[in-house]
Parts: C-alpha cells; sequence; structure tokens
C-alpha cells in the first residue's frame, strides 16, 4: 500500500493529537492527585516492572525517552521525595541502580488507576473491543525497535 503525503500528515496529526490529549489529561490528573508528572509516573512504571537489582540510568533513559542528564534530574527529585533509591551496582563500583522504594511502590499504586481512568475514557471507551486489540498491536508493532 502505497502511502501519500496527505495521509501520512493525518496518522501523524491524529497520533500527535491523541498523544497530547492523555497526556495533557493525565499530567493535570496525576499532579493533582498524587503530585507525580508524567515522566515520574513512567519511571515509576519502568522501575517496578524491572527484575532486581533495578535499572541503572543508561538503561532506563531511553526506555523513557529521556536524556541521561534530564533523567538524572528527574531521579534525583523522586530519590529526594523517598519514591526511589540510589545503590551501587554489584558488577560495576562506578555503576548505579536505581529501584523503587516502598513509598515508590505506594505512589504508583495510587497513580495506576487514574493512569487507566484516563486512558479509557479519552481512548479504549471510542473504540470498539476489535479496535481496542488493533490499536494495541497497532501500537505494539510501530513500537519495536529494529
Amino acid at each position: 500500500m502505497e502511502h501519500t503525503e496527505e495521509s501520512c500528515a493525518r496518522a501523524f496529526t491524529a497520533l500527535a493529537d491523541a498523544h497530547a490529549r492523555v497526556s495533557e489529561a493525565l499530567g493535570a490528573a496525576l499532579a493533582a492527585s498524587c503530585g507525580l508528572t508524567v515522566n515520574d509516573f513512567e519511571v515509576l512504571v519502568r522501575l517496578s516492572a524491572a527484575p532486581p537489582p533495578g535499572l541503572r540510568l543508561k538503561d532506563l533513559a531511553p526506555a523513557v525517552r529521556l536524556t541521561q542528564p534530564s533523567l538524572s534530574r528527574l531521579v534525583a527529585r523522586l530519590e529526594a521525595g523517598g519514591l526511589v533509591a540510589r545503590s551501587g551496582a554489584p558488577d560495576d563500583r562506578r555503576g548505579v541502580l536505581i529501584t523503587l522504594t516502598a513509598a515508590g511502590r505506594a505512589a504508583l499504586d495510587e497513580a495506576v488507576p487514574i493512569q487507566t481512568r484516563i486512558v479509557r475514557e479519552l481512548l479504549l471507551d471510542r473504540l470498539t473491543p476489535e479496535e481496542q486489540d488493533l490499536l494495541a498491536r497497532a501500537l505494539a508493532r510501530i513500537g519495536e525497535q529494529g
């Protein structure tokens, strides 16, 4: 299937608009309810899914699409708030691992229902179950690296 400039522009605009709507609503809801930003939430989600003993900044940065300096500042703020902890990497004296603390887990547990509600209201409730499945599969394929 050949894609025209017009179809590419429509696809890009639709994706950008949907992302902006969800991100703005999620950011406002998380800030009001939990005091978290969308980036805070994403870091906490990634850390909660990471196997022990945690993640290095260099591995976390591309997953959350932040530069290492930006992520380092964000992690320092989360650490000051008691949501994450830094520790030495067992296999590298210079390496630092980031882990989720109990307070970070509690913040995430409070934030996940908010994220679920926003995604449901702004995305999924507007689609049939078949469209939801297609969207999830298409975005997963688009997001694959390689």
